[in-house]
């Protein structure tokens, strides 16, 4: 057979030092290529500071089609989109907000009714907004956050589908009544204010690393047929402080009325900026008033400058209550929920209670059995949420423990993505 070479079985073993360079320089780049792959959505997200707004949209459906292998959520065509809601017809039409529209769907194949948001293709926050949604979302998971289904990234089209929530938002129950709708209760006033601040206990002291909701407010509060309610909107959320940080910096984004006072003047961002957002919110829920009234006279415009001097006249505090509420709420019960509103307004964010004292106060605040509306409403109760507020903190850790496993997995998932997180404020 000619002329061979014969090696033995060590020698055969043994590469070359030109196949070892080989190797090492085939390691090098696949490893590299892997890293590379990890970061991309990084890089991409640094590329979107672009002018140009057609490759700020090609760069955006980069990333989503590069991070889909991480990201659970279904992703959707525009054509499935367009069949869903009729092709956007207004009857289907749920609500308009800054950042799009929000139609009314039922998926072909599994019928199933969801939310379709449609972002505004005009901006680069919509791109923005539309990219830390997916990616919230997709990795944090809690009862009383909206859950995400899917998205579609077709082109220039930036939409999120979600859950449908049947009775829409709390704005829609408590502020923008319909004349002929009953208003809510004081007990259901007392359950969505104490699931609300379930939600943001997840995002702040269960979520790794922490996140900062940055926008709560009552239209993003989402309702349930049975009032339950879930957080929605996560495009302005940002991944709070880690280590020896105390604060986060960053664009102040958000509404006016919720903004927390320091968080407006600096830009610097914490957990207690969410915490003021509530106790807005919550004082909203107690008076029936919007943090922002341009249609009330000058000084009863500012729903918090309005409240401040009645939260130290016990003698006010009725006047407080929203009147539609017709008396109907129990006397001791309005002194502690208003004092829990107080607490979290303060000016110094430093004073404000964390989110889990406020959810162990609503708690028990939204329970019938202790405040229920047949309780005698002239008791001589002083008004001692503070001392709600720190009563038995066992509950709290007995709640926290109950927890599902799945809850810690997403977060340590989450916690693996921060830096692509951060990357896309």
């Amino acid at each position: 057979m000619g002329d061979c070479l014969c090696l033995s079985k060590d020698e055969m073993k043994k590469p070359t030092m030109e196949e070892r360079t080989t190797l090492r320089k085939k390691i090098f780049w696949r490893k590299k290529k892997a890293l590379r792959k990890g970061h991309n959505l990084v890089s991409l997200v640094n590329k979107m500071s672009f002018k140009s707004d057609d490759g700020r949209q090609k760069l955006a459906a980069e990333m989503l089609r590069i991070g889909s292998e991480k990201i659970a959520a279904r992703v959707f065509t525009f054509r499935e989109m367009a069949a869903a809601t009729k092709n956007f017809d207004s009857e289907n039409l749920l609500g308009e907000g800054g950042f799009g529209r929000v139609y009314k769907g039922q998926l072909k194949g599994s019928n199933e009714i969801v939310a379709v948001k449609q972002l505004d293709r005009n901006g680069f926050q919509g791109n923005r907004e539309f990219l830390v949604e997916v990616f919230m979302l997709s990795l944090l998971h809690h009862p009383n956050l909206v859950k995400l289904l899917g998205y579609c990234a077709d082109g220039e089209q930036r939409i999120l589908v979600y859950e449908c929530m049947p009775l829409g938002s709390l704005e829609d129950h408590l502020l923008d009544l319909a004349p002929d709708t009953k208003p809510l209760d004081w007990l259901t006033r007392m359950k969505i204010a104490a699931g609300a601040a379930k939600g943001l206990q997840y995002l702040h002291e269960i979520a790794n690393p922490p996140v900062i909701y940055r926008d709560f407010k009552a239209s993003n509060i989402l309702l349930d047929d049975d009032y339950n309610p879930k957080l929605s909107d996560f495009g302005l959320a940002k991944l709070g402080p880690t280590g020896d940080k105390t604060h986060v910096s960053t664009r102040v984004m958000g509404t006016y009325g919720y903004c927390a006072p320091e968080y407006a003047l600096t830009g610097q961002l914490t957990t207690m900026s969410d915490v003021y957002s509530f106790g807005v919110v919550f004082l909203e829920l107690i008076t029936g008033r919007r943090a922002i009234d341009t249609t009330k006279p000058t000084r009863e415009q500012n729903l918090v400058h309005w409240a401040e001097p009645l939260f130290k006249d016990k003698r006010k505090f009725v006047a407080v209550a929203d009147p539609r509420l017709e008396g109907k709420y129990p006397i001791k019960g309005l002194y502690q929920a208003l004092a829990v509103a107080a607490m979290c307004l303060q000016e110094e964010a430093s004073i404000r209670p964390l989110i889990s004292d406020v959810v162990i106060a609503l708690e028990y605040l939204a329970n019938p059995r202790t405040n229920g509306p047949e309780e005698p409403t002239t008791p001589e109760a002083e008004p001692i949420a503070s001392s709600v507020i720190v009563e038995d903190t066992r509950h709290l850790e007995e709640k926290e423990s109950e927890l599902d496993d799945h809850i810690h997995q997403e977060s340590y998932s989450f916690s693996s993505r921060e830096d692509e997180l951060n990357d896309v404020e």
